[in-house]
């Protein structure tokens, strides 16, 4: 079977790219061997959200004095919240299925490798040519060496995302966003929480200053965190499980009753044919040029895969970018401005270069910040735990945004779109904000410079 382009993986980066070009008039043949959406809808983004709406609430009834409010204590129905999250999962899946029905969208339910430089074969046998090759394989949660790690009770975010129960003590190996997220969670939902990382710092792709505050906030509600740890070794003492580890130079150990691995991911290269095809990889994945060509012509990785930037909005713009390219269409987009964001309570957000790159770099910039508590919005809410953070180059140009507090994630969307046009703090400070907003924190910190 021919068609114009083939995509391996129906990921976000690859059932949005397989929906674009079939918009631009191109014929897609799209595999998948599990289900549409990938691991941000299945095992991360989506599902993780949803418990953190159910954290939220928890939190929010916790605190129900404050607002005005007397109610009991009330019952966590951890099989609800489940439930709940399955549903949501369930509707979104269900609407993508409708996008794949596309009249140009062949969409075949099987695993898929590649079987040469043109032609990818299907776990049935068939075979397939395009003219162009994407391939959207993801990655898989890291399992590090660490002996032990294979027990029952130890489980990395998608196991966890499973489980039916509230364990009583939660250690997590591993303080980035995924460790974070679920420490913030499970802490809303009563768990005791340990947290062991083995950098210095919690979140360390993050802004420093960003990544203090937030350990400090979520120390006080407390989770328990011990950074400059090695883990060593998980054993089974009992009903509970031990694990063992240096902290610092000293040998120490902490009781759990599940231990989730929180590590990282690792792109998913195995098994997809890359040596038949003679694409060139390494285990930190797919290597691309620019415009996400592989050393093969024709053939293109986007998403987890190549490991740029494993972000499911990035795998989406990437796989935009290659269809464009492959179509020759003028394309914009700006691959080194992409937020991020960790849905703690409070978030944190962030976009662009933080000011340890800017050193790094030799970049002159110059920083700016701006409180929390001296927005009106953020003390009406209840939140005045908060910082901005600019970034701005030599010619007032924002090159970066740092967020700790409320709507993080909703705040640093702004300057994503700001930097994305070259703005400048100049710029910034005469743009109408309406009042009283958390935006107005972002107006008034670039009244600072």
């Amino acid at each position: 079977m021919n068609s114009d382009v083939i995509i391996i993986g129906a990921g976000p980066g690859g059932y949005e790219t397989a929906v674009y070009a079939a918009k631009k008039g191109l014929s897609v043949t799209l595999f998948e061997q599990r289900k549409a959406g990938g691991t941000c809808l299945h095992e991360g983004c989506i599902p993780t959200k949803c418990l953190c709406r159910s954290a939220e609430i928890a939190d929010t009834i916790t605190d129900c004095d404050t607002w005005g409010f007397h109610v009991s204590a009330p019952t966590i129905d951890f099989r609800r919240i489940m439930e709940r999250k399955n549903e949501v999962v369930a509707q979104l899946t269900s609407g993508i299925e409708f996008l794949l029905k596309h009249k140009l969208i062949t969409y075949i339910s099987e695993r898929a490798e590649l079987f040469d430089a043109h032609t990818v074969i299907s776990e049935s046998g068939e075979k397939y040519t395009a003219a162009h090759i994407l391939i959207a394989t993801g990655s898989t949660a890291k399992r590090p060496p660490i002996e032990g790690c294979d027990l029952p009770g130890v489980l990395t975010s998608t196991e966890m995302l499973d489980i039916d129960h509230i364990p009583q003590k939660l250690c997590i190996i591993g303080a980035g966003v995924i460790g974070l997220e679920f420490a913030s969670i499970f802490r809303s939902f009563g768990s005791t929480v340990t947290m062991l990382e083995y950098a210095k710092e919690i979140l360390p792709n993050f802004d420093s200053d960003i990544s203090k505050r937030l350990k400090q906030v979520l120390s006080k509600r407390g989770i328990e965190f011990y950074n400059q740890a090695a883990v060593e070794s998980i054993e089974r003492s009992g009903a509970q499980l031990l694990v063992h580890y240096t902290h610092k130079g000293k040998e120490c150990s902490t009781e759990a009753d599940i231990v989730l691995i929180a590590v990282g991911r690792s792109p998913r290269v195995e098994s997809i044919g890359l040596d038949n095809a003679g694409i060139r990889y390494s285990p930190k994945g797919i290597e691309t040029d620019d415009t996400l060509r592989t050393n093969i012509p024709g053939i293109y990785a986007i998403g987890d895969v190549n490991g740029h930037c494993m972000l499911a909005h990035a795998a989406s713009f990437q796989g935009r970018k290659v269809i464009d390219h492959i179509l020759g269409i003028d394309n914009r987009i700006k691959l080194d401005i992409i937020p991020a964001a960790v849905f703690t309570r409070p978030e944190a957000g962030m976009v662009g270069l933080t000011e340890e790159e800017c050193k790094q770099r030799g970049v002159p910039f110059t920083v700016k910040k701006t409180l929390f508590r001296a927005n009106g919005k953020a003390i009406s809410m209840g939140e005045p735990n908060g910082l901005c953070k600019l970034i701005a180059d030599e010619n007032g140009k924002i090159i970066g945004a740092h967020i700790f507090g409320a709507h993080a994630a909703d705040l640093v969307q702004e300057v994503s779109a700001l930097m994305n046009r070259e703005t400048t703090v100049a710029q910034l400070k005469e743009m109408i904000h309406a009042h009283p907003t958390l935006s107005e924190i972002l107006q008034e910190c670039a009244r600072e410079f």
